[in-house]
């Protein structure tokens, strides 16, 4: 995955609401980040495919990193 993408990534989780990443369970996690991150910045099916393994590795940093925002 290229430092574009993930820069893009990482941005989009400060956008979304922290509230509605913490609800959902990681599978779900995984495909609402994959989708809203394709809708804004469409990727290609390789691409596609690394950013679902990047986020599938990433899921307890991710809501580290959300909960983190509640505080």
């Amino acid at each position: 995955m290229n430092s574009s993408t993930l820069r893009r990534f990482w941005s989009l989780i400060e956008e979304i609401s922290s509230e509605t990443l913490l609800k959902l369970e990681d599978k779900d996690l995984v495909e609402e980040l994959l989708n809203q991150l394709d809708h804004k910045y469409p990727l290609n099916s390789g691409e596609n495919l690394l950013v679902e393994n990047y986020i599938n590795s990433k899921t307890l940093l991710i809501r580290q990193i959300v909960e983190s925002c509640l505080v």
